[in-house]
């Protein structure tokens, strides 16, 4: 932890998006430090849904603060437009401070970052790499469950970031003083193609997995046959695609200067959770 002033807050923490990969980890930490917490979700006792803009308002009343985890995906068409309504209700709301979500290499998460800037709200962007956890929560979980990870990026480095640093960050950026107006680009501490990575998952799980060069088209394919929604392949499709050419495979300081130390490695996000169970064949048999 930085030794930047932390601030005694008294008031309530809305984290849209709280049971999802990194707000769920938001929620916990902010619990953990008697911070209260309102979880933004559609099954909250105060609801929140990206797709029912009368829930905004509700969510945001009485909120001090706003962490801001678009569903899904900053580059989706319409998230402008939401982010750019969601930023008046929250300022409308005496909001004052806000941490958002975002993604590296994509065009239309810069904008909503602008969007956020020009808010009136004070903030703070968390740019991420590729997540570690879509290994294990997302995705390519059923993928390394069946010994087999088939993906159209085997040769593209990529700095994949573990959820877990990305929710310290935010969670600094809401409840401590220094970090209004920076933007922390998150990457993992070194670069890892998918054919890489899917090896470092091998070795934690001591098992066989191999990876597949694929197509677009074949991944997309593949991505419909093991039921992925089409929303959801569409995404991938365009990140693979698209966001993940290399143009981010450079390593950043992001989680340094937010936290003062290093990010963490993808080979021990691997044997954590390994040691968990969630890729053990047996116990999903």
């Amino acid at each position: 932890m930085t030794n930047k002033e932390t601030v005694n807050s008294e008031n309530t923490i809305l984290v849209i998006g709280g049971t999802g990969k990194t707000g769920s980890r938001v929620a916990a930490r902010l619990t953990a430090l008697g911070v209260p917490v309102r979880i933004g979700s559609r099954t909250a006792a105060i609801p929140f849904d990206w797709t029912d803009r009368e829930t905004w308002a509700p969510a945001l009343a009485g909120v001090g603060a706003v962490y801001l985890s678009y569903q899904p995906d900053l580059a989706v068409p319409g998230a402008a437009a939401d982010i750019k309504t969601l930023t008046a209700l929250a300022a409308a709301a005496g909001v004052r401070r806000i941490v958002l979500l975002s993604g590296r290499g994509e065009v239309e998460a810069l904008e909503c970052e602008g969007i956020v800037r020009n808010s009136g709200i004070p903030w703070t962007v968390v740019r991420c790499a590729f997540f570690a956890q879509n290994f294990s929560e997302g995705a390519f979980a059923e993928y390394i469950l069946a010994g087999e990870v088939a993906l159209p990026s085997g040769d593209v480095p990529e700095p994949f970031v573990d959820a877990d640093d990305i929710a310290d960050v935010a969670v600094a950026a809401l409840t401590e003083d220094g970090h209004t107006g920076e933007v922390y680009e998150l990457t993992g501490p070194r670069a890892l193609t998918f054919a890489e990575a899917t090896a470092e998952i091998a070795r934690a799980t001591d098992r066989e997995i191999a990876f597949i060069p694929l197509s677009r088209t074949e991944f997309v394919a593949a991505l419909t046959s093991y039921g992925v929604p089409g929303d959801e392949v569409s995404l991938l499709d365009y990140l693979f695609g698209t966001v993940l050419d290399g143009r981010n495979s450079q390593l950043t300081d992001g989680v340094f200067r937010a936290l003062g130390r290093a990010p963490r490695d993808f080979a021990e996000y691997a044997r954590d959770v390994a040691r968990s169970g969630v890729w053990s064949v047996t116990a999903h048999a």
